[in-house]
Order: C-alpha cells, then structure tokens, then sequence
C-alpha cells in the first residue's frame, strides 16, 4: 500500500544511558543494554511517575513542569539500573558482606527512592546555580557601565547560552560521554525511522537522521531562550529581588518551553523549523553516528514498549507482514 504521510508523530521518547538506550511509551517504558558479554539486557516496566502528575497531564504550561520532573526522576533510574551491570563487573565478583546486606535489607525500596529524589533535587538545584545564578551575577559586574536594564537581561542571556553550549562542548571530548552520545544518537534514529513510515531494521536505522526536535537538548536550549525574553520584562531595582524572581519564574520556563517543543513535536511547518533549528544544531554535538551493535540495542528497546509494525499500519497504511508475505 502506499503511505499515507511523510511523518507523523509516534508518542515514543527515550534517553540514552551507560552502554544503553530507554524508550519510553505512554506508562511504560524499556532499558536495553549491551552487557560485556555481548548479550542484549532488557528490563520493562511501568512507570507511575510523580504522584497526582495525571491529573495535571493535559493542563497546558502545568504539565510541562511535572513531565521535566518525571523525565529527571525515570531518567536517574533507568541510568543506575544501566551502570549496575559494569559496577559488578568492576568488583570483581565479590560477595556482599553481611553488614551490607542488612544495611540493604533495611533501607529497602524507601531508601533507594529517598536517594533517588535528593540526587535528582541536587541535580536541579545545581544546574539552576550554574544556568541561572552565575550568569547573573556576571552580568551585574556590567551594570555599572550599562544602564538599559533590557541590554543587561540580554547579555545576561547570551552568558547563559555560552555556558550552556560551552558546558556541551566539554562534556563531548570525554570519551565514556562520547559513546553515550552515540547511543544517543541511535535512539533518535530509530524514533525517526518509525516516524518516517520505515521498517525498524538496522539497515533503515542506519539510514535515518540522528537528530530530533523533541530532542532534551533542543528543550533545554528552548529554556534558556525563553529565560531571555521572560526577563527582560522584570523592571526591578533590588538586585536581590531581581534574582529571586527570576528563580520563581523557572518553573514558568520549563512549562512555556515544554509547550514549544511539544508543538515542535507534532507540526512541520515553516516556522517550527526554524525555531526548532538552533536546537537541531546543538545536537550535532549531543549525539554521535552509531554503531550497527548500538542500534540493535535501541532496537530492542523501541520493540519492548512499542509495536511498530501496527503504527506503521494505521498511520501509514504500510502492513509489513503482508509485504513481507508478497515477497516470500
């Protein structure tokens, strides 16, 4: 049959973790591995996400702050999961001692949620010190010398990009983040594949774009953009004041730049590409060509959550099983 479209929207998402790809669908989501010994792990679940998170799911702006929560916390998890297998090979096989084993016992699922949640807390709180703190503070060391309070939220902006792009670029020349990256790189190749109205095989992966719009990247380049606008329209003389304003309006940002890139997301138009463009360039440096053994592991992920095969029959009219019958 032919298809229908060109793209279409699949819901799918994922991140890339240590030697690993997720995928996540709706309430359920996947890990697949590459473990030392060549084999493909994969673990699935459901994911409940942050409690009374549904109710507030559909309700623009507000969902956008409770899904870049959810992303962090499934994001932390599926990360740790991911790096236990390299942590026991690098100990050599040794059994746990029996303190530790209480100490395990007893802390139990509570703990590891409890440290799950300071680490992902910490993790926010650090990138709104870097992202947010320091490049205001540098910007005042000018504002003796620039009086246009909209000039200095500009530069201040600017600072905040370069940071972040900055901060980007030297994570990159690392060479475990480099193969994230490729990892990476083979999850947006395999959503775009789908997307496309491809068969799911290496050969078509391979084949297809490693860049994405609903890309992270692109959603955290979008905040730091709409950061700029918001706060050029704070007319505050405290300095103080100014700065907790704008800490007070970060949630505002995250909901306004989820809304952006989940429109980006979903439409092709003239102008999301063009907003959606910065962003597609960022990712030339968070995501790396994979290998053909990297893309059969987000294979595996994408098959473990997500039944491509019906997608590409109802969006694209495309059955692979009767082709593939055809062919025989």
């Amino acid at each position: 049959m032919k298809k229908k479209k060109t793209k279409c929207y699949s819901g799918i998402g994922g991140q890339a973790v240590l030697e690993g790809v997720m995928m996540k669908n709706k309430d359920r989501y996947a890990v697949a591995v590459r473990k030392t010994d060549g084999q493909i792990e994969v673990m699935a679940e459901d994911y409940e996400g942050i409690r009374g998170a549904k109710k507030v799911a559909e309700i623009p702006f507000l969902r956008g702050v409770f899904n870049f929560v959810d992303s962090l916390v499934l994001g932390m998890k599926t990360l740790t999961w991911s790096a236990g297998f390299f942590e026991e090979e690098e100990g050599g096989g040794k059994e746990e001692s029996e303190t530790d084993k209480k100490i395990e016992k007893a802390v139990g699922d509570s703990g590891e949620k409890l440290v799950m949640g300071a680490t992902v807390v910490f993790s926010i709180v650090m990138a709104v010190a870097i992202f947010i703190v320091l490049p205001y503070f540098l910007s005042l060391l000018l504002s003796s010398y620039v009086r246009n309070a909209s000039l200095l939220a500009i530069f201040e902006g600017i600072l905040r990009i370069l940071i972040f792009v900055g901060y980007v670029a030297a994570i990159s020349a690392m060479k475990d983040i480099r193969r994230v990256y490729m990892y990476h790189g083979a999850e947006h190749k395999c959503i775009n594949c789908i997307e496309r109205g491809r068969e799911l095989t290496v050969k078509n992966v391979r084949k297809s774009s490693r860049l994405h719009k609903r890309c992270g990247t692109s959603f955290l380049l979008f905040v730091m953009v709409v950061s700029v606008v918001l706060f050029m329209f704070i007319r505050v003389g405290n300095p103080v004041l100014r700065l907790l304003l704008r800490l007070a309006l970060v949630p505002v940002i995250a909901g306004l730049s989820y809304e952006i890139i989940r429109l980006a997301g979903r439409t092709d138009n003239l102008l999301v590409r063009l907003i959606s463009a910065p962003g597609m360039w960022l990712q030339r440096l968070t995501t790396r060509e994979p290998d053909d053994s990297m893309i059969e592991v987000a294979i595996a992920s994408v098959e473990a959550v997500f039944d491509w095969k019906a997608y590409l029959k109802e969006t694209f009219g495309y059955d692979v099983d009767a082709w593939e019958e055809e062919k025989e």
